[in-house]
């Protein structure tokens, strides 16, 4: 019903920045709004941990890991969400997944593929 892509996602220094985004498309956005949309992440034998959300009305969430290096934003007219991540550590080495919430719509969230960042020299 909701299909989201995303993209950014590649090697980096430490250090280093990139910008994920993630669109959200979909005959259902006709019916139901967005409610929120955010980042996740899933580093290889660990769980998968909330890094940053942010509602329609602008309303942002981060993890305190990531506080002062992570910037979540959106384009509500193009229903993207987008990512500036700013002084990347090797810890920050994950699969990052892009979620999103409806309105009134009783399917909890959706999910996209996720896209590997890995930060190395």
């Amino acid at each position: 019903q909701v299909q989201l892509v995303e993209s950014g996602g590649g090697l980096v220094q430490p250090g280093g920045s990139l910008r994920l985004s993630c669109r959200a498309s979909g005959s259902i956005l006709s019916i139901f709004s967005i409610n929120a949309m955010g980042w996740y992440r899933q580093a290889p034998g660990k769980q998968r941990e909330l890094v940053a959300t942010i509602t329609s009305g602008g309303s942002t969430n981060y993890a305190d890991s990531v506080k002062g290096r992570f910037t979540i934003s959106r384009d509500n007219a193009k229903n993207t969400v987008y990512l500036q991540m700013s002084s990347l550590k090797p810890e920050d080495t994950a699969v990052y997944y892009c979620n999103v919430r409806l309105i009134w719509d009783r399917t909890p969230s959706y999910w996209g593929q996720g896209t590997q960042v890995t930060v190395s020299s």
